[in-house]
């Protein structure tokens, strides 16, 4: 792996971990302005792909990036359903589909790592 992807594949994780955790004063020192509202959760999926794609470039891991991702998304959606503070009407198709993906992209890995 080049350093230049290497230092990429960190950045983009240690920004989507960032806005994981902080939205807020991300969105503050990115855009000068606090995220609120709708933007929070928005922010934080945005985070979670982040670090999935830096996953995906890490040492060429995409089928554990993608993982990650579908993973971390349908705990987040599910965690958001529940809370009941933001539900459209795709919210938990979302999550099934997510959650079906899951499953097949663990699977997947998992032969993966067999052979």
């Amino acid at each position: 792996m080049s350093k230049v992807l290497g230092f990429a594949a960190v950045a983009e994780a240690a920004t989507g971990l960032a806005l994981l955790i902080v939205p807020s004063l991300v969105g503050q020192l990115l855009l000068g302005q606090r995220l609120a509202g709708v933007a929070i959760p928005v922010a934080r999926v945005t985070g979670i792909a982040l670090i999935s794609l830096g996953i995906c470039c890490w040492r060429g891991k995409p089928l554990l990036g993608m993982f990650a991702y579908s993973s971390a998304i349908t705990l987040y959606l599910a965690y958001i359903g529940y809370q009941a503070e933001f539900s459209g009407s795709l919210l938990w198709p979302a999550v099934a589909v997510h959650a079906l993906l899951s499953i097949l992209l663990g699977r997947a890995w998992l032969a993966s790592d067999a052979k």
